[in-house]
């Protein structure tokens, strides 16, 4: 299942033809299957590019704040990323990430209270809301979810803006949010199953290739379509349909006879951060609870899920590896789950251009997939900046700056040289051109102004 229809991409492909000669122009010698290194840096990038790309992506940003006598519900200004007339969790906590920088001119903490506001007494937010504030999925399904990464975004926040009285706000919302997904979603191997809609990556392919569902052998949606189909608003009726579409695919049905890599590695972050914020708001005797649940899942992760041969982290289906590389595994750098003996290798596949170091760098599926796609096809092998800049937080994190910078250097270029040429950011890049991915928006910050502000801040300058 896509969420673009990929008719549309015969029309854009002729759109990107000047942009894949750009890519002829620029990189002659590079060839992606190739080992040859692209030496170009921030000095072929003229400082007033670099300053004309950040303001035009705070300029973007600004447009598409929302909130006000427009609104049905959501009456406070709050920053979104303007796709959708809903709300979307995974997009708002990044695009903290970039607006952090910037608390005086952006409603930041707004866009995370509508989450907040919303959420039920056992903790669980929901990853999308009605414009009218209803909760779009139901909580009996894993897809209801996404990444939990609300921590995250507040903590990201905290580091710029020192703001102690926020986190103890937050503290008791994020804490209760956390326990509300290790009681749903952990398993007795603790380990992490969910949706592969819900976990943000649409159609990144989880489920061995070889899988077909039967009946019983995975959850679905009929449950909450049932739920969906008794509601009276017949704007419901195109979402029923995407529902029906989506649980004829496998990855409809992919989901809690899996554990899922990226899911257990936010979990394990997600406990960190509690950590750090029960130090600075005094709850110290919440710590030990933390620790213990970050060792179990680490334990989990390198005893059930590491691969020694590929030197990767796998998924796994039904208690066996799932060998398919996604960029969603470099979620354990951030998740402080990589024993150091280990990082080497599992750094590698970072550049080695059979699998992640392509013409852009990091795309969401390993090139030596046989289900990648060279010109993005959304998950399948677009560059996404939510991933890079999780990737780029993650070799910091872990005292790999160098890399970090090269990877940054080369993407933060690439997505400069498609700005040039077409005056605007994309929702995704396609990997193996220098191009906007195919399909993708334009103006869309959104969380792709993660490059032109917080990567150009923390990894150009």
């Amino acid at each position: 299942m896509k969420r673009r229809d990929f008719a549309k991409n015969i029309t854009l492909a002729s759109g990107v033809a000047g942009l894949g000669l750009l890519q002829s122009c620029e990189n002659k010698e590079e060839n992606t299957s190739s080992t040859s290194e692209n030496t170009s840096d921030q000095s072929s990038i003229s400082e007033d590019l670099s300053k004309e790309m950040y303001t035009k992506a705070l300029e973007i940003t600004k447009k598409k704040i929302r909130g006000g006598d427009n609104e049905p519900f959501f009456k406070k200004p709050f920053i979104d990323a303007a796709f959708s007339p809903n709300i979307f969790l995974w997009d708002t906590c990044f695009m903290c990430c970039f607006a952090k920088y910037h608390l005086d001119e952006l409603p930041v903490y707004q866009a995370l209270d509508n989450f907040y506001d919303r959420m039920d007494a056992d903790g669980y937010i929901c990853r999308e809301y009605r414009q009218d504030g209803r909760a779009l999925w139901s909580k009996e399904h894993p897809v209801s979810i996404n990444p939990p990464l609300l921590a995250f975004a507040e903590w990201e926040i905290y580091k710029v803006s020192k703001n102690k009285e926020r986190i103890q706000h937050t503290y008791p919302i994020l804490k209760k949010n956390f326990f509300f997904h290790i009681h749903t979603y952990m398993e007795d191997d603790n380990l992490f199953y969910g949706d592969t809609l819900g976990m943000g990556m649409d159609n990144i392919p989880r489920a061995p290739r070889d899988w077909e569902p039967t009946e019983g052998n995975g959850m679905t949606h009929h449950e909450l379509g049932d739920k969906l189909g008794k509601m009276d608003a017949t704007g419901e009726e195109r979402l029923n349909l995407f529902i029906n579409e989506y649980v004829k695919t496998k990855q409809g049905v992919w989901n809690k006879q899996a554990r899922l890599v990226d899911f257990s590695s936010q979990m394990a972050m997600f406990a960190l951060q509690l950590i750090e914020m029960a130090k600075l708001t005094g709850n110290k005797d919440d710590i030990k609870q933390y620790q213990e649940i970050h060792t179990k899942i680490k334990t989990a992760l390198n005893t059930k899920c590491w691969n020694e041969k590929d030197g990767y982290y796998y998924d796994l289906g039904f208690d066996k590896q799932v060998p398919r590389m996604h960029i969603g595994m470099y979620w354990t750098l951030l998740g402080k789950v990589v024993p150091e003996g280990r990082m080497e290798s599992f750094l590698s596949h970072l550049t080695n251009p059979d699998t992640f170091y392509r013409q852009t760098p990091l795309p969401a599926l390993a090139a030596s997939d046989p289900d990648y796609v060279g010109w993005g096809d959304y998950w399948l092998g677009g560059v996404w900046a939510p991933t890079v800049y999780m990737v780029l937080k993650g070799l910091s994190e872990n005292n790999h700056d160098q890399l970090a910078r090269k990877l940054a250097l080369k993407i933060y270029k690439n997505v400069s040289i498609v700005y040039e040429a077409t005056g605007t950011f994309w929702e995704n890049y396609a990997p193996d051109l220098i191009s906007y991915g195919m399909p993708a928006k334009k103006d869309f910050c959104g969380w792709t102004a993660l490059i032109p502000i917080a990567v150009y801040k923390e990894y150009i300058l």
